[in-house]
């Protein structure tokens, strides 16, 4: 008796380990910088850093949003051409060459009108998902290619450049040592973290994704749900345009292009389950910065940039791996 006793394990070791499991990509970003800080040299300074969390910016607010999307169960695959047009909006808005408007307004109203763009693009999106019961996959595909069409309409295929010193100044203004940007993407991180973890609609987004039909059967709107998802991930992408729009003093129709991708390995490295129902946004975070930690030293050694597409689809690959074994632990684990 006392040997099959001693096989089962604590609460202690229970706790520990789901700790562990939860937070697996802090301890490999950890490893990461760790072995590069060793092996390249020059690489342990804070300028360095300070370029890792300055590049995770836009991927990290991209992220943001597909993460909501993901954990209630859903994709939205438009989030790239959403802050691709965004970014060409603001910039038309405001910029003296290369507009296509006729008329100018402010920053801060440009920035007004670019959110409104996202969020009625995820408005379009949740009307033919939830409404119309139309495959995400297939309607954020679509529309992903539609309004980066949009764009090269709007411009005829030429750059905006040339914005005000208000708008740039977002992007190229340091706050107690750190840019200005990271210290946005931060704060964005913690407050829909606290509406992921600490709100009614955080929590109808986790048992949404968990299990559609449970949530149905106890009252709560899914529809509506679902909308607060879509719109707020349009949202969000739109702002990752303004921002980065304020970043490079523009726009051109091909404006991050692969972003997408990048985003979608974050989400997926950071432990966002794709069967939905589980996942926290400091595990999304944590995905963002290891791929600008990899991304940087590849950057830092002069090593070819297909180097990170290889090494992004294996992460990927790996972290879908450890999604299943995660599962499997945990229903074991009770």
């Amino acid at each position: 008796m006392a040997t099959a006793t001693s096989t089962i394990p604590s609460s202690r070791q229970i706790r520990v380990v789901k700790l562990v499991l939860d937070h697996l990509v802090w301890f490999i970003l950890a490893v990461i910088l760790l072995i590069c800080s060793v092996s390249i040299e020059h690489f342990f300074q804070i300028g360095i850093f300070i370029n890792i969390a300055q590049h995770a910016t836009y991927v990290g607010l991209l992220s943001l949003g597909l993460a909501f999307c993901v954990i209630a169960g859903h994709m939205d695959l438009s989030i790239e051409s959403v802050m691709a047009f965004a970014a060409m909006l603001a910039a038309g808005l405001t910029a003296a060459r290369g507009s296509p408007f006729a008329f100018q307004v402010n920053t801060w109203v440009g920035l007004v009108l670019v959110l409104g763009f996202g969020a009625l693009a995820g408005l379009f999106n949740a009307v033919l998902i939830v409404k119309m019961k139309l495959n995400a996959f297939v309607v954020t595909l679509a529309t992903y290619i539609a309004i980066r069409g949009l764009g090269l309409i709007l411009t005829g295929g030429r750059s905006i450049y040339g914005l005000p010193d208000d708008f740039r100044a977002v992007a190229n203004t340091d706050l107690l040592g750190l840019p200005m940007l990271v210290w946005i993407t931060i704060v964005t991180y913690l407050a829909f973290g606290r509406i992921l973890k600490g709100s009614l609609f955080g929590r109808r987004v986790y048992l949404v994704g968990g299990n559609p039909i449970a949530p149905f059967r106890a009252g709560i709107d899914v529809e509506k749900v679902l909308f607060g998802v879509f719109i707020l991930s349009g949202v969000v992408a739109a702002f990752a345009g303004w921002l980065l729009a304020a970043r490079t003093n523009g726009a051109t129709p091909n404006l991050g292009v692969g972003m997408l991708f990048e985003a979608f390995a974050a989400v997926v490295i950071g432990g966002v389950s794709l069967r939905g129902g589980i996942g926290q946004l400091s595990g999304v975070f944590a995905g963002v910065l290891l791929l600008s930690t990899i991304d940087t030293a590849i950057n830092v050694m002069g090593l070819d940039a297909s180097y990170m597409q290889v090494i992004r689809g294996g992460l990927m690959l790996v972290a879908v791996l450890l999604d299943g074994v995660k599962t499997e632990i945990a229903k074991r684990l009770g």
